[in-house]
């Protein structure tokens, strides 16, 4: 681990493996970390974090830019570790360090845009400002689908904004953010300001979150764990940021230009083996358009290449056997309860995939919104599909959700996208594209979907606080 500007096992006596999902072996090992481990990154990133507050946001924004440089470096270096611990195609981890990257920088280019406000006071003689100052210490808790990227969207705003941090890595991928760490330190970033501890989210986790030191706790992971970081941050009243999953809708109207939206189709469900919170979980195919559409999108589906991930395939395996049983168990119960299977279907266990979490590309077509695989989200590649007779149903369909992460929509017709903002209860629309969220913007959930946001200068915004001044001369 990485406490305090130090490489150490901290208090563990043990180790935790770290297996490569395309074959199941074992390629690393990290601490078993302890929450009196925990506990020593809080005080480290404590005593750490007035001095780094102190200095001015463009010099704390220099380190962040020095460690986007050294990223980019390493980049090849970077990727292969996200291969081998995350199983997503070599190209896609190559993406994602560019995300990292581009993370970081857009980070330290909002150092200059750091703004408050003075106003005037009903009083004679008296002005009223309004700061932005950093919360303190910040603990980030990242998900093993994107283990290096969703490190760097927290550090780098955390640290600009003048916020010590300490991160914590899903059990599953915990060498994307100790390789972040090396970095942090390489291009001398102060002890203390940055920490990366590992073990076990039920104990590391649990005790970043009830310490009395952290300030402010920003998750991304499943509703279940956030559910649990909320209550547990609700003792003192813990600001916290969740982003959580998604059960994203993608429409198709009668109107729509269908090769364009079936390649978006194919991108928002496959990618990352359908990895992603944003990704197309449900698809609703107008009734004029549905099978010409079909016809495409199953063809493409059945054409994709899975293999070792580091030979660029279309798609790699699945992070670990848990997860590759729960879409197992999602597409037997929708079969059992009457889904057409149109492509896939089934785990793959022989030649090639004897070894690692692997499962075909598959389509289901089912016949009513209430169905398990329409409610409930995969997070794997499995793309659940209805027919909709109108523009108004498919709206309704959508929104009978629990989730409120992303929506899709593809149509010419102008006043249906005008309607979007007001009938779509999601925090993030794509219209007539697929899915990938650009820095600048805002990636916000709604419902179960979490709570802030992340990007953007909103997103940035979430790692300051306000205080006010009542000036009287």
């Amino acid at each position: 681990m990485y406490i305090d500007g130090v490489w150490t096992d901290g208090r563990s006596t043990g180790r935790s493996e770290v297996e490569n999902p395309a074959n199941e072996a074992v390629f690393a090992s990290v601490p078993a970390g302890t929450a009196e481990d925990a506990i020593d990154a809080l005080e480290a990133a404590r005593r750490a974090q007035p001095a780094w507050a102190a200095l001015p946001p463009i010099i704390r924004a220099g380190y962040v830019s020095d460690l986007a440089a050294a990223v980019k470096r390493d980049k090849a270096h970077l990727a292969r570790v996200v291969v081998l611990e995350q199983g997503k195609p070599l190209n896609q981890a190559e993406g994602e360090i560019d995300a990292v990257i581009t993370f970081l920088t857009f980070a330290a280019e909002s150092a200059r845009r750091i703004e408050g406000d003075i106003l005037p006071s009903d009083f004679q003689n008296e002005e009223v400002w309004i700061r932005r100052v950093p919360f303190g210490v910040v603990v980030g808790l990242t998900a093993w689908n994107y283990p290096a990227a969703l490190a760097a969207r927290k550090i780098g705003p955390a640290l600009v904004a003048g916020n010590t941090m300490v991160v914590k890595g899903h059990e599953s991928t915990p060498l994307s953010a100790l390789e972040i760490a090396r970095l942090a330190h390489e291009v001398g970033i102060p002890k203390g300001v940055l920490n990366v501890v590992t073990g076990d989210g039920r104990t590391v986790g649990d005790a970043l979150v009830r310490s009395p030191i952290s300030a402010m706790i920003t998750m991304t992971g499943s509703v279940r764990a956030g559910r649990e970081i909320y209550a547990a941050g609700a003792h003192d009243l813990k600001v916290v940021r969740l982003e959580l999953g998604g059960k994203a809708p993608f429409i198709v109207l009668d109107d729509a230009d269908i090769e364009a939206a079936v390649e978006a189709a194919i991108v928002s469900r496959f990618t990352n083996c359908g990895q992603i919170c944003t990704c197309n979980e449900r698809m609703y195919l107008h009734k004029a358009i549905a099978e010409p559409f079909l016809d495409k999108f199953v063809s493409r589906v059945k054409q994709m290449r899975l293999a070792d991930p580091m030979t660029n395939p279309d798609m790699g395996p699945k992070v670990n056997r848990p997860e590759v049983d729960k879409v197992e168990e999602i597409v037997n119960d929708a079969i059992a309860a009457g889904a057409e299977v149109l492509a896939g279907g089934h785990r793959l266990t022989e030649g090639d995939f004897s070894r690692g979490h692997w499962f075909e590309p598959t389509v289901l077509r089912v016949d009513t919104n209430k169905a398990s695989v329409m409610q409930r989200e995969i997070f794997g590649p499995v793309a659940p599909v209805m027919t909709v007779d109108s523009f108004e149903q498919a709206l309704s369909f959508a929104n009978d959700s629990s989730y409120g992460l992303s929506a899709y929509v593809y149509t010419n017709d102008l006043r249906r996208v005008m309607r979007l903002s007001r009938e779509l209860s999601f925090g993030e629309l794509y219209v007539n594209r697929p899915c990938g969220e650009l820095v600048q913007g805002f990636h916000s959930g709604w419902k179960h979907s979490g709570l802030g946001g992340e990007d953007g200068k909103y997103g940035f915004d979430g790692y300051l606080r306000k205080q006010t001044t009542y000036v009287r001369w």
